[in-house]
C-alpha cells in the first residue's frame, strides 16, 4: 500500500510538472512548476529504491535527506507565495515572506543542517532509521532534527489556513472553493506532523505516509482544480483575485 501511494504520488507530481514545462518556458506562472518540479523530487527523495542509488552517489552519508528537508522547505515556501497571491492573502503573506517568515525559515534550515552535520549519517537509509539506532548519540539528535524539519513546513501550513477557509465559504466558482477545500485539508495534514511524535506506537510508520503523501496529493489535485478553474473562467466576469491569476 506505502508502495502504491508514494509512486502514485510521483507519477501525480511529475505529470503536472511536465505538463507546466511549455507555460514556464513562455515565462508564464513559473512558480507553479517550481512546485512541482520541487514535490517531484521531494517525493523521488522519499522511495527506498531511488533514495538509496542517489545517496549512494553522493557518497553513503545520507546527503539525499539533507537536501529532502530543504526541497520540502523550498516547495513550501513557493506554495506559500503562489496561494496568498492568489488569494490576496495578504496577512498570510506576510507571515510567510515577512521578516517572521524569513526568520522562521532562516531558524530551522540553519538547525537541520547543524544538527545533520552532529550526527554519524553513514549508510545509505531512507527517513534515516538506520541513523538512529547506530548509537545512543543519535537517537536524540535525529528527533530534532525531523522536528526541525517539520517545523517550516507546519508554520507556513498554519499561516495559509486561514486564507483557505475564507475562499471555501466565499462566492468563487466552485472549482476555486473545492480546490481550496483540498489546500486547506493538505495544510491541515501538514500541520499534523507535528504531533508524529506523541503518536501511538502501534501506529506504526504506516500512518505518517498516509499523512505526508495525502498532504502532498491534496496540494497537487487543489492547486490543479484552481489552473482548471483558470481555463474556464478566466474571460469571465470580473471576481475576486484567486490563484488562477498571475
Amino acid at each position: 500500500m506505502i508502495e502504491i501511494l508514494q509512486w502514485t504520488t510521483l507519477a501525480a507530481c511529475g505529470l503536472v510538472a511536465l505538463a507546466r514545462i511549455p507555460s514556464a518556458v513562455r515565462g508564464k506562472n513559473r512558480t507553479l512548476f517550481y512546485i512541482f518540479a520541487l514535490m517531484t523530487l521531494a517525493i523521488l527523495l522519499s522511495i527506498e529504491g531511488p533514495y538509496v542509488a542517489i545517496d549512494r552517489a553522493l557518497g553513503g552519508l545520507n546527503v539525499a535527506n539533507l537536501i529532502l528537508r530543504l526541497v520540502i522547505f523550498a516547495a513550501i515556501y513557493f506554495l506559500g507565495i503562489r496561494i496568498t497571491r492568489g488569494f490576496g492573502a495578504t496577512d498570510a503573506y506576510r507571515l510567510i515572506t515577512g521578516r517572521i517568515g524569513m526568520a522562521v525559515l532562516g531558524l530551522t534550515s540553519l538547525t537541520v543542517v547543524a544538527v545533520f552535520l552532529m550526527m554519524d549519517t553513514q549508510g545509505s537509509s531512507v527517513g534515516m532509521t538506520a541513523v538512529a539506532s547506530r548509537n545512543a548519540a543519535n537517537a536524540p539528535l535525529i528527533a530534532y532534527y525531523g522536528a526541525a524539519g517539520r517545523a517550516y513546513p507546519a508554520y507556513v501550513s498554519l499561516a495559509l489556513l486561514p486564507a483557505m477557509a475564507r475562499a471555501v465559504t466565499s462566492t468563487l466558482p466552485v472549482l476555486v472553493r473545492v480546490g481550496a477545500f483540498l489546500l486547506g485539508t493538505g495544510s491541515v495534514a501538514v500541520a499534523l506532523t507535528l504531533f508524529f511524535p506523541f503518536y501511538p506506537p502501534d501506529w506504526g510508520a504506516t500512518a505518517k505516509f498516509v499523512i505526508n503523501y495525502s498532504a502532498v496529493l491534496c496540494f497537487v489535485f487543489g492547486l490543479a482544480l484552481i489552473g482548471l478553474a483558470g481555463l474556464l473562467y478566466g474571460k469571465s466576469a470580473p471576481r475576486p483575485k484567486t490563484s488562477t491569476e498571475k
